[in-house]
């Protein structure tokens, strides 16, 4: 082979190599009697200190642990790696070995994730992780095999409630508002269920459609009420927490395959260990963000019965349903 022929051969097979390490984190070469090395990365839409990156990089320190740094995964928040669309994508092309996304956007891989769109069917946040924790949760985290991902563990994002810029006390207080809600035909049918008319348009463009009365309320949890600012607008908050939309913490399944039987199981076992951990962050960061908003000089109604409410958007539930039935009997098993 001539010199020009050997440089290319050599250069197709660097190429190839180095596609291969992407698709599976850079693996290390196996020590001299031991198991292989491997250094992952988590790609994270959130901060740096959001509750959830917190939860991302708790899971990163067990792993480190449990392996005697034999196994890393480095976390890239504030979206460094992508937004989650193209996240997923890489995740599932092997890429990318980790994300947490939230459940929503996984409804397109699998249908069963989209359930937890539906209005009011956890009664509280113990309801919803006697749930997620039990064998049907467990069954919808597997289900995302068949999309070339494996779902890991949950994570909390909290309840969505309702604010507006005119005083809220109580349902019919919805009627005639303009509230804007993320592009989603169930959370659409919500609103309008409750009387009120969807106006969907993206997250940047709600604080100043506040201010100009293009809209005249949202809905998201505290933290996210407070730190897009809202609450300088909009001084009137209602607890209905329409809404519990768990995030999921991911590998891919490319990844994931290529990993021992023990590597599976530290993973696994250290990505459900993180969990207590980022809900207790979750808690204490929703509770400060409460505290603040309150002494922004917000009103904040809790709602004491939610009857009127789920009989409200019993339709909605009724039209969607169907499609969920497997889950939503669990879910109402866990009610017991």
């Amino acid at each position: 082979m001539n010199p020009q022929k050997l440089f290319g051969a050599a250069l197709c097979l660097a190429v190839a190599g180095s596609l291969l390490l992407a698709g599976c984190g850079q693996k290390d070469a196996k020590p001299a009697g031991g198991a292989p090395q491997y250094k992952f990365r988590l790609a994270e839409s959130n901060p740096a200190d959001h509750p959830v990156t917190l939860g991302d990089k708790k899971f990163a320190e067990l792993v480190a642990q449990r392996s005697n740094g034999r196994i890393t995964v480095d976390v890239f928040p504030n979206a460094q790696l992508g937004e989650e669309k193209a996240v997923l994508e890489q995740i599932q092309l092997g890429a990318l070995e980790f994300t947490r996304v939230s459940s929503s956007p996984l409804g397109e891989f699998n249908k069963q994730m989209s359930v937890f769109s539906l209005p009011y069917i956890f009664d509280s946040e113990e309801h919803m992780w006697k749930f997620l924790q039990g064998e049907m949760g467990e069954k919808m985290l597997d289900g995302l095999q068949q999309s070339k991902m494996k779902g890991l563990a949950y994570y909390t994002a909290g309840a969505r409630s309702f604010y507006a810029v005119k005083p809220l006390t109580g349902i019919d207080s919805i009627k005639g508002l303009k509230i804007r809600v993320m592009q989603n035909r169930i959370n659409m049918e919500m609103v309008a269920a409750l009387g009120g008319s969807a106006t969907p348009m993206p997250a940047g463009q709600i604080f100043s459609a506040l201010q100009t009365g293009v809209i005249d309320g949202a809905e998201n949890n505290y933290p996210t009420f407070l730190t897009q600012n809202h609450n300088q607008v909009a001084k009137h908050y209602i607890v209905d927490a329409h809404q519990r939309i768990p995030e999921v913490l991911l590998i891919s399944k490319i990844a994931w395959d290529k990993l021992s039987p023990d590597d599976q199981k530290l993973i696994k076992q250290a990505a459900l260990d993180s969990v207590a951990y980022q809900r207790e962050i979750w808690t204490k960061t929703e509770k400060e963000a409460e505290d603040k908003v309150r002494a922004s000089g917000v009103t904040i109604i809790a709602v004491k019965d939610l009857k009127p409410w789920q009989a409200a958007v019993k339709p909605v539930i009724d039209k969607y349903g169907g499609d969920f039935k497997e889950v939503l009997d669990g879910i109402d098993k866990a009610r017991k």
